[in-house]
């Protein structure tokens, strides 16, 4: 693999501007991202893989009726006040932490396009440097976060680079493909992409998911792009622009990555979630077992 001089990545674009339909009714007043997964909101999850990966600044790009996200992030005097005059110590620590976790920056898409217009939208506040993306209903339980792995693999060759998994060769039409040559276990340099392919079109089962570290020539990319289905930019197709230009890399992160706005998917999250709750987990498990003994 090329190895180049990498600069050094400050700030995450956390699109979360979508209205949701999969989850209606339940999205049509509270954002998808908002819905609880044990004891916090998914996008708190994914804010959270954030911070611990090192990342310094968030940009929400949202859209209306999405405040309730930047306000679980603020600081709510009120709710401080309470909290201490309550003397819930543990509940008022939490909310702090909520408050102190990171710098977060919040800009309007202001016409729903795509994927690819969300992060173009992000354009003027991330500037001239590579950035993360993650999106605000893709969890990934992992032991070491899925950001910061990318990360790491970014240190040594200095590209763009998509996370993928594998996946059932007969679900390959509802991803987003990359075709690419193995350069080492687990890393592919990037020679073609597919949004969402005919079954029978690729032999390759590595599907994108919502984790992205791009170059900012990506923004360029989002531009020159010709809208596509529905009239949305589809950031599949810059990106493919890119890897004709240079070199990407297509990552295979260790972990379990869970769809949370698919309604299956955020069960299988729920769970997943619970049994790795410090004080959930047991009694969680031991439920578990006695409804399986039932069915």
């Amino acid at each position: 693999m090329t190895m180049k001089k990498s600069r050094r990545i400050r700030k995450a674009v956390i699109p979360v501007a979508g209205m949701g339909t999969r989850f209606l009714p339940a999205s049509k007043a509270i954002p998808k991202e908002m819905l609880t997964i044990v004891d916090r909101p998914t996008i708190q999850y994914i804010v959270e893989e954030v911070v611990d990966s090192g990342i310094e600044e968030i940009i929400f790009i949202t859209s209306a009726g999405k405040d309730a996200i930047e306000n679980h992030f603020d600081y709510d005097y009120e709710l401080d006040m309470v909290l201490k005059a309550k003397g819930k110590t543990e509940m008022h620590r939490e909310v702090q932490h909520l408050a102190d976790l990171i710098d977060i920056v919040s800009v309007r898409q202001k016409k729903p396009l795509g994927l690819g217009h969300a992060i173009l939208s992000a354009r003027n506040v991330v500037g001239d440097e590579p950035f993360l993306v993650l999106l605000g209903d893709d969890l990934v339980l992992a032991e070491r976060p899925c950001c910061r792995q990318m990360l790491d693999l970014y240190e040594e060759v200095g590209e763009s680079i998509v996370a993928v998994q594998t996946v059932p060769q007969d679900q390959t039409f509802q991803y987003g493909i990359v075709e690419g040559e193995l350069k080492r276990e687990r890393v592919h340099e990037v020679t073609k992409m597919m949004e969402k392919p005919a079954p029978g079109t690729t032999d390759s089962n590595l599907a994108i998911i919502g984790r992205y570290i791009l170059e900012p020539e990506i923004f360029e990319m989002l531009a020159r792009t010709t809208p596509g289905h529905g009239g949305e930019i589809q950031l599949t197709d810059a990106l493919l622009a890119m890897a004709l230009k240079r070199t990407m890399y297509a990552f295979e992160f260790e972990g379990t990555r869970y769809d949370a706005g698919d309604k299956m998917g955020y069960l299988q999250a729920v769970v997943a979630y619970a049994l790795h709750h410090p004080q959930l987990k047991d009694g969680f498990r031991q439920h578990l077992l006695e409804v399986a003994g039932g069915l």
